[in-house]
Formats: C-alpha cells, structure tokens, sequence
C-alpha cells in the first residue's frame, strides 16, 4: 500500500513500477493504463473519478505464451474507440519476441466491448511489422535493433492513421528518430508512408500524440535526450511540420505524454483537452517514476501550446484563507534590513540588504497559494514552501527580468561535515515571458507533487518527497514586492494508492 501523498506509482514489489501509460475519459471515469516495470509482463489498469486518486482493477493484457511474437515485453499502447464496431474498443500496443531477444518491435491489436476485459487479435492480421521502404527494418541496420513502438491511432474525417517511434534508414545513427506514419486503408489492413516527422536531430520521437485543436495539428513527443516532452505543428495533418522557438510543452523530468478528451459540462463548452505524463525524478529516464495530476492543455494566442492548472483542485478544497486570515507576516532570519506592512487584502515585504523569508501563519500539507505580486527594484524575489524554523524547505526563484523560475530543495544535511553541510538541489526549472505587473500567479503543493502557474500557465510540474509539511511564504533580497489578493486553499489529503477487493476487482 502506498504512503499517504505519493502520485500514483503502481506500486507493488518496488515503491515505483508504472511506465508508459494512456488515459481515456468514459462518462464520469478515467481509465488509465500503463506498463508495470521492470518486467513488462503485463498492462495494468485503474480507474478514477477525479483525476487525481486511482484504484487498481482487472488487468488489460499480458504476455503471450511461447512461441508467440508478444512473448517476451509489452511496451507502450493506445485505447481508442474502434471506428468499425460501435460501442468497442481497440488497443494498440507493442509487443517484444524472446526468440529475437527482444530487438524486434511489432505493433499488435487487442479489442474490448467495456475496457476491463481484452482479447488479443489472432486471426494473423497481426502484428504489424515496419516497412523497410522508408524505415530501418532489420538488424543489420542503425543501432542493430528494429523501432516500432508507441502505436498512436487518429481518426478523422473517415481518414485512419497508426503514427508510432521509428527510425529512418539513412543519415547520422542517432539523428534518425522519426515518426513512422500508416493509413489504416480497409479494417485492419495498413499503407506505410513516409514518415509523418523527421526532426533530422534525435534518435528517437518516442510516444508520439497527435491532436488538433484551433484548426492546427500539434504533434507531441518525447525525447531522451533531454526528458522533455517536446512538440511541433501543421496546417495538415500530414504536415510538414513547424517549429517554434521554445517548442517544449512539458519541462523536464516529464515524459511519454498523452492526451484525453474531457467533454464540458456545458452544451455550449468546447471539451477540454488533458494532457498526462509520468514524471521521472532525478530528471533521468532511469530515475523513480509516478504519475501526476493532468494539466490542461490550450492554445495561446500566437497558436503555441501552453498548460493550465487541472480545474479538478477546485473540486478538493476543504477551507479557503485570504489575506487578513494569513497575516501578520513573520521574518525567518530576522534580518534588520527586511520591513513588512499589511492592509486590507495586500502586502508588502522587502529587504534592503541580505535575505529575509516572510512567512504566512500557520503550517500546511497540501494546499494552493495564490495571488498577484508586483515587484520594485532590481534585486531578487521568490517563494518558500514548506520550510521549517531552521529555512529547511523548498525556494523558488523568479528572475523577472530573465523570465525565468527555478525550484530548489535547500536544507542542513542530517549529519554535517566541513564542506557537506548542507543540501541544495535545483529540482527544475523554466523559462517564461515576464508580463507588466501585477503577475498573477498559484503554487499547489499535493502529496508530493508540486505546480507552480504564473499568469495562468503552468511553468513547473514534478515529483519530490523532501519536504511534506512546513511555512509558506516570499523571500526578498534587496528588492520590495507586494501581494495582492492572497489566498491559501487548504486542499483534501491524497488517498492511498486503493487496492480492489474481490467485489469491484474487475470493475
């Protein structure tokens, strides 16, 4: 059973077992499946009415038995409704082959009529192998293994089309990542084309996502590279494609994203579009992986792509604090230069030399702080979250005149040394561009997962367990800001990863 405030891990044996993962909303219920590592032995699924707490269910598929093709791994899959049976299901998924040692990859095909019980296609249409036309297909060639991975079907306009994470024949061996493109001609049967992308710079486009929104298509990938989640845009579907100057969607330690369509409660409402991903700590693919909370995803008005925070908090507050409630503000260090005045629902605080913290009252777990600042000068400002009386917590830094936000664990080791002493962690970070104040901006921190917005775009979103409970507040260093509008949304607990009993097992 996982500890209370952890994101969903899939936890069994190991404390982080999720990979890859997919989420589709049916009526009031998300489906989320994802890969169980680090065997790959089988896809897991679990369900959830809020987005934000799951509950383990049936299964979705599993290895084959020798001799089959999908005997070794299961790698990453897609659900969609099957546009030729009404009121069923298809996935798409990857598949691996003990007798190849697992260096051939295959794309196979499982339906459902209630996405709890899947049966695999075995009438010899499957699995789809790559084309050598345009793709490298053989063991002889590139890095000596076959990609064909992530399956991604997109249906429009009676056009069908399964992208997936390829690589091309000829250039540099680890600038040939690419996204293999196929038209779904007659029911099951498929015509490689050339690729949809060619980046001509990374070794794979992994889990590409294909969506359209505002009359544009946006392709999504992931890179190892940099674990980024990466995207590009077209005026067609099959492109080309176009950059724009800061093409990254999700920062880094987010990865293998996928979207879900959520329908507005409204008649009149456009649905929302939810992007998920897991988020590897440590910022490496071979770190500790769990599942945040989803952002929304929206179109700016320069047609970039931008994250919301997910409007499922607003559905979790339990008490809600404003600035009389949260004030008089304390100094942490007791700095003699720092000054700090309270009236009516603003703020101000500043320090003239050295740092100073000012703390709200009180001490929180899991909550949203938000607000407006204006900032004088030309020093520094930024937040603290979490922190005890000692200023162990996280501090997040804003340069507002380079448009950039860092978030740090900064604490006293537990057993320091001349030269350890002290624990300081740049957790992640992002570039924006600083508006004309006030910035309005909102900081959650639940579980263990932590999201900081300004001016209604989410810049920052991860994992971290180093701190849990603690003083919120701003930090100055020879500037002066003041807040408006304050507010400390006290948000209800995480649950626990919940285990089915016998009753509900399969949903």
């Amino acid at each position: 059973m996982a500890t209370l405030g952890v994101m969903y891990s899939g936890r069994g044996f190991r404390h982080f077992e999720i990979g890859d993962i997919d989420v589709l909303k049916v009526g009031d219920t998300f489906h989320l499946f994802h890969l169980v590592l680090p065997n790959h032995d089988y896809i897991a699924h679990a369900i959830s009415k809020d987005g934000l707490n799951w509950q383990r269910v049936k299964n979705a598929l599993f290895i084959s038995d020798p001799p089959n093709w999908d005997d070794d791994m299961l790698w990453t899959m897609h659900v969609s409704p099957d546009p030729f049976n009404t009121g069923m299901w298809r996935m798409f998924y990857t598949g691996l082959s003990i007798r190849e040692q697992g260096l051939v990859q295959r794309i196979g095909l499982a339906r459902s009529h209630d996405l709890y019980t899947w049966e695999k296609d075995t009438s010899g249409q499957y699995p789809l192998e790559i084309s050598s036309e345009h793709y490298e297909s053989t063991l002889d060639e590139g890095r000596h293994w076959v990609s064909f991975r992530d399956p991604f079907f997109y249906h429009e306009d009676g056009k069908r089309y399964l992208l997936a994470a390829a690589r091309v024949k000829e250039g540099p061996i680890i600038r040939r990542g690419c996204v293999a493109f196929a038209e779904e001609t007659t029911q099951n049967t498929f015509t490689f084309k050339a690729p949809l992308f060619h980046p001509h710079r990374y070794d794979d486009v992994e889990v590409p996502t294909l969506i359209k929104m505002n009359e544009r298509y946006y392709l999504l990938g992931s890179i190892r590279e940099d674990v980024k989640v990466h995207y590009w845009y077209a005026d067609n579907v099959e492109g080309p494609y176009y950059n724009f100057h800061d093409n990254v969607v999700l920062p880094q330690g987010n990865y293998a994203a996928r979207t879900c369509i959520e329908d507005s409660a409204e008649d009149d409402a456009p649905p929302t579009v939810l992007i998920w991903n897991f988020f590897f700590r440590g910022n490496s693919t071979n770190g500790e992986h769990t599942l945040p909370p989803p952002k929304e995803l929206f179109v700016n008005n320069d047609g970039q792509l931008r994250l919301r925070s997910f409007a499922g908090f607003n559905n979790i507050v339990t008490r809600t604090l404003h600035t009389p409630d949260l004030t008089p503000l304390s100094t942490l260090y007791n700095n003699t230069y720092a000054f700090g005045d309270t009236q009516n629902s603003s703020c101000w605080v500043g320090c003239e030399s050295g740092f100073e913290a000012f703390l709200l009252q009180g001490s929180y777990e899991d909550f949203r702080l938000s607000g407006s600042f204006t900032m004088e000068g030309h020093g520094k400002f930024g937040f603290v979250i979490r922190t005890d009386e000692q200023g162990n917590g996280y501090y997040l830094s804003l340069d507002q005149f380079k448009g950039i936000a860092q978030l740090r664990a900064w604490s006293a080791t537990s057993q320091p040394t001349t030269e350890q002493a002290f624990h300081y962690k740049q957790l992640q970070s992002a570039s924006y561009i600083a508006t004309q104040d006030p910035h309005a901006f909102s900081f959650i921190a639940y579980g263990n997962y932590l999201e900081f917005s300004v001016a209604g775009e989410v810049l920052l979103t991860l994992g971290d367990p180093s701190f849990r409970k603690g003083r919120i507040g701003f930090y100055t260093e020879s500037a002066k800001v003041r807040i408006d509008n304050m507010t400390v949304e006290v948000l209800d607990k995480p649950e626990l990863e919940d285990y089915p009993s016998t009753t509900n097992a399969t949903g």
